[in-house]
């Protein structure tokens, strides 16, 4: 029987999510493996509220800009170097605790990603060829077409994701919903997952404050030093293109600021669809003690054989 424990938190974006980690890895006595995919790249820190020095040195992190903007670096590969650091912690620690709101990254750790047939790097180019040309309501049409059950369910609003699904649908002759949800595979370790949320209205408030702070921090010089880079994927993320399309000549900064607090709004509500899908995540409210969520996770783990209680 597994004797290990991840515990995952989850939640939107400007939720509390870092300091709940924090508290929980002190209590467990244990470090903090990162699945926000944001937060991967050395180059950038404050448009992807990179956690602080004093948060990094509260608790021991792992995939904190661990690799750079111009490298290849996909879910599969987070999959993979999760699962050794996690198979290699838990030889000293009983718990882990793993945080981020990127859906897929955390549940590529916790499940294991589905299995997809390789894809002739031709029927990629044209999809984003038609992407570049014609823009994304073609290619969401087209996806409606060829997977009704998938389109329903997609963020048809991400290019990334509809052209995957799209180049798997048309590579396979098969519907990209075909091959999700596969059997899960094993881990050494029992999940135990988390949710953090709050009223639309105060989610939305604190994306707001947190924004703001950005800029004030200094998110404009941040995005500057990247322009020139700006046609790397890494930096096709909210709080970045925005500001791209400022230094482009193409909005005004306080659109740009504007643009950046209604999309990340819009990035909040597709994280909570993604999350409230999962039925083995807890729900709490932000403002819930610690205590609380740690006592609710110590009589999880209590039912498990042996026992286990936080800080032993």
């Amino acid at each position: 029987m597994n004797t290990n424990y991840l515990i995952n938190i989850a939640g939107p974006t400007a939720i509390g999510k870092t300091s709940l980690a924090i508290k929980l890895a002190n209590k467990f006595d244990t470090e903090i493996i990162s699945a926000d995919s944001r937060q991967f790249y050395k180059e950038m820190c404050i448009g992807t509220a990179v956690p602080s020095a004093e948060e990094l040195q509260a608790a021991k992190h792992h995939f904190i800009q661990h690799i750079s903007i111009k490298d290849a670096y996909n879910v599969g590969d987070f999959e993979t170097e999760a699962i050794q650091k996690l198979e290699e912690l838990f030889q000293n620690k009983k718990a882990m605790v793993m945080v981020g709101g990127s859906g897929l990254y955390t549940k590529s750790v916790l499940h294991g990603l589905d299995y997809f047939p390789e894809v002739p790097s031709e029927i990629r180019q044209d999809l984003n060829q038609k992407f570049e040309e014609k823009g994304l309501v073609p290619l969401q049409e087209e996806l409606q077409k060829c997977d009704s059950q998938y389109y329903k369910i997609a963020d048809i609003e991400n290019p990334q994701r509809v052209i995957r699904a799209l180049e798997v649908s048309i590579a396979s002759g098969k519907p990209y919903s075909s091959y999700l949800n596969q059997p899960k595979k094993q881990r050494n370790f029992i999940p135990l997952s988390i949710g953090l949320t709050a009223d639309r209205e105060i989610i939305y408030e604190r994306i707001n404050r947190r924004v703001d702070l950005m800029m004030k921090e200094g998110l404009l010089e941040e995005a500057e030093k990247l322009f020139l880079n700006r046609h790397l994927n890494a930096l096709n993320t909210v709080g970045y293109k925005e500001l791209f399309s400022f230094l482009e000549g193409k909005i005004s900064l306080e659109t740009a600021i504007a643009e950046i607090k209604k999309n990340t709004r819009r990035f909040a509500k597709r994280q909570l669809t993604w999350f409230r899908k999962d039925p083995d995540i807890q729900w709490f409210d932000y403002k819930t003690p610690v205590e609380e969520i740690q006592e609710f996770i110590d009589t999880k783990i209590a039912k498990s054989s042996p026992p286990f209680k936080g800080g032993e």
